[in-house]
């Protein structure tokens, strides 16, 4: 973890920095690190929380998915974590009209920001006893959307007939997210 560490420091220092290009690298695996991303979207660390909110923002630039699996990645080494569910939680959404389509915005726990539409797709995936909603964040990494975010999300939606069958969804950058059938269950 020493170079993940050094890695993370050096990103410190530049808020603005660009996302690393995680995706281009190809550094050997280095075994697990006992970090688990919760469905409520902490980051525990050896069974410790951990409460500095940079240092997990920092973590989040270097997470990769490979597969079912998930990664926290350097150019020099490649470790093994645990995610519950998905690794962020959409926990706030705007919404910004004009140029003829409107966009829903999601800003997840790690301050990541994805405008649903083309790339950033919403979806509705089983959980439990219903199914939850998704956003597709950045590289196959998606975000829980918080149950406080789906009222609102609901709340802006519309019934439409797709292929012959009404569909409760939004509308955003152009393009129409089923959230359910009209006759059918609600997010978890």
């Amino acid at each position: 973890m020493t170079d993940l560490m050094r890695y993370a420091a050096q990103l410190a220092g530049d808020p603005k920095r660009p996302l690393p290009p995680v995706e281009t690298w190809s550094p050997p695996y280095c075994g697990e690190l006992n970090l688990v991303i919760r469905r409520d979207g902490r980051w525990v660390h050896e069974g410790t929380p951990i409460g500095r909110a940079p240092l997990v923002r920092l973590f989040s630039t270097v997470l990769r998915r490979e597969g079912d699996r998930y990664f926290l990645v350097t150019p020099v080494e490649k470790l093994g974590i645990e995610v519950e569910d998905a690794p962020f939680l959409a926990v706030g959404m705007r919404r910004e009209q004009g140029g003829g389509a409107d966009r829903l915005i999601f800003t997840t726990n790690v301050g990541d920001e994805a405008a649903a539409g083309p790339g950033h797709a919403i979806d509705m995936r089983p959980s439990g006893t219903g199914s939850a909603p998704y956003i597709h964040i950045r590289a196959g990494l998606d975000a829980r959307i918080a149950r406080a975010v789906w009222y609102d999300l609901v709340a802006l939606g519309e019934t439409r007939d797709i292929n012959g069958a009404p569909l409760f969804g939004v509308a955003s950058g152009g393009s129409f997210f089923p959230l359910e059938t009209a006759a059918g269950n609600d997010g978890d």
